[in-house]
């Protein structure tokens, strides 16, 4: 415990023993993406002998030149921005309506519906009844594979519910004597005032969706303008020839390239976090504790 004198706070050894922990986990967690950074930046050749942990040893722009230069780059990241926005937006409104429905007990057939949605919470059909229904649903190699069946969560719908039923009913209640609608009630009232919940609920959603490469593997012939951006990144990790011929082979490899495309796909996720990181932590506990 940090004790407070005349002259600032005394720190203990068990404080100095717990920062220092969380400094070395801090490391370890930031580390990897210290040496990615570094290894993009990194002369290919130079990189292949080994030894860059934190800095280039011979700094390069060649692999963001390749990655930039490669089409498919473009097209991924098009499909995947476009995806994640409409997939947020929509898992958000849909998500929202139905735990709104759920959070008022006079819903007739209530528990019905929250039993429904745990089951299928819990189990499910398995890899191979779930591509039969795609394909039977026309859903294969359509760009709506990417959306329709990420737009509704039973946990995201749980942790909105949770959170909707902390809210005074007092204020729905006011509106209802007013003459407004349930859906008025909802979008007017219930959305604006659960910002904290909605932004984590959205940051999850918005992750998973960026960060998604197995649909396009399974579902989708891997076509250019059905490709993803991490299908696009795992493709480039795999392919050994990754050069064009305007560049020498000399200054990239494989490796450095990857690296590369890693960072580049990872800087909307880290750009957009320092806005709903404050959101977060609320969320996720009052959504997790009122009920």
């Amino acid at each position: 415990m940090i004790k407070k004198t005349k002259f600032g706070p005394k720190f203990g050894v068990a404080d100095v023993i717990i920062y220092f922990l969380l400094g070395l986990f801090a490391l370890i967690t930031l580390y990897p993406f210290i040496y990615v950074l570094a290894g993009s930046f990194s002369d290919g050749n130079d990189f292949a002998l080994g030894g860059i942990w934190i800095l280039p040893r011979i700094w390069s722009v060649v692999n963001y030149q390749i990655v930039l230069s490669d089409d498919r780059l473009w097209f991924s990241l098009m499909n995947t921005v476009i995806i994640t926005v409409t997939v947020t937006t929509l898992a958000l409104l849909l998500t929202s309506l139905v735990a709104y429905a759920l959070s008022k007990p006079e819903l007739k057939c209530r528990k019905f519906f929250q039993y429904f949605n745990l089951f299928t919470m819990f189990f499910s059909g398995g890899l191979i009844p779930y591509f039969i229904v795609m394909v039977l649903l026309g859903l294969y190699n359509n760009y709506l594979i990417y959306i329709i069946p990420r737009v509704y969560s039973v946990y995201n719908m749980i942790v909105i519910s949770s959170f909707f039923k902390g809210l005074p009913n007092e204020l729905r209640e006011s509106m209802l004597i007013d003459g407004a609608c349930e859906t008025r009630i909802w979008f007017s009232l219930y959305i604006p005032l659960s910002t904290p919940v909605l932004a984590t609920v959205g940051l999850w959603v918005a992750t998973g969706t960026w960060n998604n490469y197995f649909t396009t593997m399974m579902y989708t012939m891997g076509q250019k303008e059905l490709m993803t951006l991490q299908y696009f990144m795992m493709k480039l990790i795999k392919e050994a020839n990754v050069v064009n011929g305007d560049i020498p082979i000399e200054e990239v490899n494989s490796q450095t390239v990857s690296f590369a495309a890693m960072v580049l796909s990872s800087l909307p996720i880290i750009a957009v976090f320092p806005f709903v990181q404050k959101y977060f932590a609320k969320g996720i506990t009052i959504g997790a504790v009122k009920g």
